[in-house]
Order: structure tokens, then sequence, then C-alpha cells
């Protein structure tokens, strides 16, 4: 009988449909405070990162969009195959395959500019990728659902959420653009607010990942198989992203820039439009998985920014300790060059006795040169 009415959204003979329906609006004002106040540390966050843009390197991606092209292709093109793969892999239920669909469908969340500063990678090519991909979801999104989900019976009509997306790309291009003009005018100024504003990115993400974990509480105990897709998806967007970068012969900055792009989704997108296409009984079968992807791919970020990090300090110490011997050699050089270049002179002088200004300058002309060490 319960399974008659699984698909109505309202069924008198469900005894259980006020707890179902209790089950999304049970965190509802934790969501609100979380939202709210993720947006404004968004919002600042966006206009510090925008300090480090310069007007002339972002113009320049703007006239040779290549590799915008690259980070689309793997954000509209890998992004959604795999998803797709995954859900015919696992064998999902048609409710998790949707949810795992539309995460792949979603353009690049703003976490990945934060993972960008912090690994060195172009953050023009970073905010203009977010940015275009946010833009280009417009279309992109329907056209990637219809392609996926033509041959799927689905009971309810997929809702794209335009509004989301236009406040998405507000928030992201405004702070970005003041932050840019503060980087021309006071270049300064704009280095100073560039730190803070790193240090007020891991705050933010020490926010997400708590809030994260307690608004996801009660998925650990779902499907292992759904974890154990939001766990792999987001890996396999790095990795995926970073091989097609640098297939195209793209710069191992760009690389990592494109990586950190494919990866990361923008969990809001999908879980706004999970709200509005499915009823609530729907959502607590499906509300699970944007919010343990969204846990993991801070997780995989971290790791992967913490990799890079000692990764540097390794190179940084390398020529550190072949500098003293280096030194060593290259002033034992010199000074036998030197005392070689002296006396050659000295017998010079001796010897030939310059008459003229002319002479005179000729004979201090350097015979050889100093060899630098290497």
């Amino acid at each position: 009988m319960r399974a008659n009415c699984s698909s109505s959204s309202a069924c008198p003979a469900n005894s259980s449909e006020e707890e179902l329906t209790v089950g999304p609006e049970a965190h509802g004002s934790l969501e609100l405070v979380f939202t709210v106040v993720s947006a404004v540390m968004m919002g600042l966050l966006m206009f510090s990162l925008g300090c480090s843009v310069e007007i002339r390197k972002l113009w320049w991606h703007i006239r040779r969009p290549w590799g915008i092209a690259v980070g689309l292709l793997c954000q509209f093109g890998l992004m959604p195959l795999t998803a797709y793969l995954l859900a015919i892999s696992f064998s999902l239920k048609p409710v998790h395959a949707i949810a795992v669909l539309i995460m792949g469908c979603c353009p690049g969340g703003t976490i990945s500019n934060i993972f960008t500063f912090w690994v060195d990678g172009d953050m023009d090519l970073s905010i203009s990728m977010t940015a275009c991909s946010t833009v280009a979801a417009l279309g992109m999104m329907p056209l990637c659902l219809y392609l996926y989900t033509w041959s799927w019976d689905l009971a309810q009509n997929l809702t794209i959420p335009y509004q989301n997306i236009g406040i998405t790309l507000v928030c992201l291009t405004i702070p970005v653009a003041f932050g840019i003009c503060v980087n021309y005018r006071w270049p300064k100024q704009s280095k100073l607010i560039l730190k803070v504003g790193a240090v007020v990115g891991g705050v933010l993400l020490l926010v997400v990942t708590v809030a994260g974990v307690v608004l996801a509480k009660g998925s650990w105990n779902s499907d292992t198989t759904l974890l154990t897709i939001s766990f792999i998806f987001p890996l396999i967007g790095h990795v995926t992203g970073f091989l097609l970068a640098l297939l195209t012969h793209q710069s191992w900055q760009r690389c990592r820039t494109i990586s950190l792009e494919t990866g990361a989704q923008n969990i809001q997108m999908c879980i706004t439009m999970l709200q509005l296409s499915f009823t609530a009984e729907h959502l607590v079968q499906m509300f699970n998985f944007p919010l343990a992807y969204g846990l993991f791919q801070l997780v995989d970020g971290v790791l992967i920014v913490a990799a890079y990090q000692i990764y540097k300090r390794r190179l940084k110490n390398r020529p550190r300790k072949r500098n003293p011997d280096c030194a060593e050699v290259c002033h034992d050089k010199k000074c036998r060059e030197a005392s070689a270049f002296l006396e050659v002179h000295e017998e010079a002088a001796g010897t030939l006795e310059p008459s003229g200004p002319m002479d005179r300058h000729r004979a201090l002309e350097p015979i050889g040169h100093v060899t630098s060490c290497e």
C-alpha cells in the first residue's frame, strides 16, 4: 500500500508523510543562518581574491580563451559523462542516479578559487573559468540533462534554477570587479587584502566543513554506494581535468587550475535544483548525496593543497643544500681567475709600457672572462 502511494506528493494513506516532510525542514533555521553567513564570507573572499587579478592577464584570457575552452570541456563534457557512467556502473536507483547526474551537470563552484590560490595556480584563469561556466550553465545544464536522461523514465520534470544561477553570477562578478579595481589603483594595499582573504578562506572552509558534517550527519547511515560515489566523483574530476589540460599542452600552473575547477562543483545550485524539482519524499533520499559530495570535495581539496605545499617546500630546500659547495667552488675559481688576470696585466704593463692614453686603455682591457658556477 505504501509502495503504491510513494509516487504521489500528497497521499492520505501514507501515515509517515509528516515525518518525511519534517526531514528536510528539521535544519531549516540552521541552513538559513549557514547560507547567509557563507554568502557574506564568500563575497568578502571573492573580493580579496579579486585583488590578485590583473586586468591585462584577464583580458588576455578573454581574447585567447584556449584555457577557458579546455575548462568548459572538462566541466560540461567530462563531469556529466562521469556522472552518467558512475550511475550505470553502480546500478543506482533512478532517484539516486538523477541526483548524481545533476551534480555532474552543475557549473564550477567558487571553492575552487580558494584552492587555486593556495596551489599557486592561475587566478585569472580560475575566476574567468568560474564565471564562464556559470554563464554557460544557463544553456549547458538543460542540454546535458536532456542528453543523458532522455532514455530514463522520469515521473517529474527537472527545473533549472535560473534565478540561483543569476544570483551566483552576480555574487561572483561584483566582488571580483571591486577587487580588480583595488589591485589596479592600490597594488600595495591589495597584497595585504589578499593575505587577509587567505585567512578568511581557511576559516570559511572550516565553517563549511563543520556545518556540512552537522547537516549531513544522517547521510552516514545511508546507502554506502552513494557515499562511495561522492568520495570518488571529485577525485575523478580532478584527475581527468589535469590529464586533459596536460594533453592540450597547458602549462603546469594551468593544469593545476583546470584540475581544481573540474572537480569542484557548485553544491548550492545542485541542492536548489533538487528542491525545485522533487517532492519532500524524494528529497529525503536525494538530499544526502550533494552534502556528502561537498564534504569530500573539501577533503580532497585540502589534501591536494597539503601535497602541493609539501612538494613546494622540498623544492625550496634542495638548492640550499647545494649552494654552500657551489659557493666554495665558485669562490676558488674566481680567485684563481682573478689572480691570473692580474698577473697577465702586470706582465703586460711591465713589458709594453704604453705611451699614449689609447695604449693605456688597451692594456687594461680584460683578456679572459670570469665564469660563473651553475
